[in-house]
């Protein structure tokens, strides 16, 4: 059946050389690593924490965060070998073409549209309150109406910051990779050194007795905080949307990939650990925790680096989110299921010029004008769904004898993918029937893009007539 046809792994190598629709190689493991720390210590640090550990799991969020982190070292393994085989731009959407057939892909890669484009809608509104913050601490402040999403009880109806935080972030991203990728390694020191003295400091008043009762809520309150704190995890899949753009994709990408996920494993069962022994976990519901756990010390100096280091965090967050989008647009478009103009390259720059403008003013809209609620659950379902299908296609790859002959190989298979999944399901079935039911809505109008659109210009159904016709 056509909605089952597959690309050839050798195809999807052979595209990345056409001259027309090059990229430039120009990322090393160094830049992957800091790209995938980027990506991933953020928002969910410095903001969800906080919820999850007053609301869900209290000083268990520990545990949250392991489990969390071991389902992203599962399927992160499985992402490197993917990677390692097939180097192409795309992520899971250009891992599912080549295993499951195009259907899949395409519900792939229209489930990854939602988590780039809407979560990096999510960061630049988050981005924007922290930023709203700092100058408020120098006595500056913006008009009320210009402050917020559109929320007219509360005379609020755009947020300029927002917008203004995109369009600048697409503007260094149009200027070529390594220039993004050279502010992107800086501004993650940044943070990672803020991260570090929160942990140098928070650990000398830690008090063991906050840690008591250690599971307030039950086995169930940590499950459903993992489910919570997964999208702190949400990014290192960000990393194998370069592919095409990385010097010796077979070793560099699996560095990037499992080294960025270790540190950052680690910082935050570290962080979790100081900020719930420092704070009774019932006063932790706020928005900006890992200051407010400062100021509960009294180390307000410490605080207000903290709320810059936040800052910079939620901007390399915000860029590479912003970069997986356009890149995911780009492997689309070539594959014919999204028009053309997203897979122009510039030739001056070798970057996805126009799809990087579209991306910004789609994002831009929602940033500036949509309160987000709830946005990482939705997000989360989506990422949970791509961890899953990418699991599964390492277990298809071995069956068919096209793992990678060299570079980075799955160990213990067919156990660890199978683990991936299990754990990825699992929490994705913690989430509230509410994300379920978004998710379904956008399934639906995804399948009716696809049907309308990129069934008929897919570059599969070209040849395939092309193939008719010879015959």
């Amino acid at each position: 059946m056509d909605l089952f046809r597959k690309k050839s792994i050798q195809s999807l190598i052979k595209e990345v050389g056409q001259k027309d629709i090059t990229l430039k190689k120009e990322l090393g493991a160094f830049d992957l690593s800091m790209l995938g720390i980027g990506a991933i210590i953020g928002t969910g640090i410095f903001v969800l924490t906080g919820v999850a550990a007053a609301e869900h799991a209290g000083p268990a969020l520990i545990i949250s965060f392991i489990l969390s982190g071991l389902a992203c070292v599962f399927a992160a393994l499985c992402y490197a070998e993917f990677a390692s085989t097939v180097p192409v731009s795309g992520s899971a959407y250009t891992y599912s073409y080549a295993t499951f057939g195009e259907i899949i892909a395409w519900i792939l890669g229209w489930d990854l549209i939602l988590e780039y484009g809407l979560a990096s809608s999510a960061v630049a509104s988050g981005w924007s309150g922290y930023f709203q913050g700092l100058l408020s601490g120098f006595g500056i402040h913006f008009p009320k109406a210009i402050t917020s999403a559109y929320d007219p009880a509360n005379g609020t109806f755009i947020d300029v910051p927002a917008i203004i935080i995109v369009f600048f972030i697409t503007f260094l991203l149009t200027q070529g990779v390594k220039k993004s990728a050279r502010l992107n390694a800086i501004m993650v020191i940044i943070k990672l050194a803020v991260v570090v003295l929160f942990i140098v400091i928070g650990v000398w008043y830690v008090k063991p007795s906050n840690w008591t009762p250690f599971m307030p809520f039950g086995f169930s309150g940590v499950a459903t905080g993992a489910a919570t704190v997964f999208f702190a995890y949400i990014g290192f899949d960000a990393v194998a949307t370069a592919a095409e753009e990385v010097k010796k994709p077979q070793r560099n990408l699996p560095i990037g990939i499992i080294a960025s996920l270790i540190v950052c494993t680690v910082l935050y069962i570290a962080v979790s650990a100081i900020l719930t022994g420092i704070v009774p976990y019932q006063q932790l519901d706020v928005k900006n925790p890992v200051a407010f756990a400062l100021n509960f010390i009294h180390q307000d100096w410490a605080a207000g680096l903290i709320s810059l280091g936040a800052i910079a965090g939620i901007t390399t967050v915000l860029l590479v989110m912003i970069y997986g989008q356009t890149r995911l647009f780009y492997a689309i478009s070539r594959d014919g299921l999204l028009p053309k103009v997203f897979s122009k390259v510039n030739k001056k720059t070798q970057t996805p010029m126009m799809n990087s403008w579209i991306t910004c003013f789609l994002v831009s809209i929602f940033a500036g004008l949509v309160p987000l609620g709830k946005l990482a659950e939705l997000v989360n379902i989506g990422t949970l769904l791509a961890f899953m299908t990418v699991s599964i296609g390492i277990l298809y790859l071995r069956k068919n004898n096209q793992g990678a002959s060299k570079g980075f190989r799955v160990p213990f298979v067919p156990y660890v993918p199978i683990m991936a999944f299990i754990f990825c399901g699992y929490l994705a079935f913690q989430l509230p029937a509410t994300s379920w039911i978004s998710f379904g809505v956008w399934l639906v109008i995804g399948l009716a893009v696809y049907f309308g659109y990129g069934r008929k210009h897919s570059t599969l159904n070209s040849s395939v007539k092309e193939m008719r016709k010879v015959s």
